[in-house]
């Protein structure tokens, strides 16, 4: 199910001031997961910040690799916290990931 359109227009917005330099693709899926059903209660800044985090360490982080080899999820979310701020900075995000975040 998509989101309405208002709440698109505030997921896009949010999406190009946090990230400003991240490529169109990785875009586009965090936009879609921001826009998600199980994200529909959440703000739009704090739904985009979360599919982000959960892109970046899904799509270009050892997060996966961690798992497989029997981290558990709070340890692999500790291991990748540099590689996930290293993306952040490469699109130049107005925000990093810190170590006390609470997430998800």
């Amino acid at each position: 199910m998509r989101a309405p359109t208002g709440r698109r227009r505030a997921i896009a917005k949010a999406l190009t001031t946090l990230l400003p330099l991240a490529p169109y693709a990785d875009m586009e899926r965090i936009r879609a997961d921001a826009g998600s059903v199980h994200m529909k209660t959440l703000p739009p800044t704090i739904a985009v910040w979360l599919a982000t985090i959960a892109h970046i360490r899904h799509v270009h982080t050892d997060y996966e690799k961690l798992l497989a080899e029997g981290y558990d999820r709070d340890s692999a979310r500790f291991f990748v916290i540099e590689q996930t701020n290293i993306m952040l900075t490469r699109w130049r995000a107005t925000r990093l990931l810190d170590a006390d975040d609470e997430e998800e």
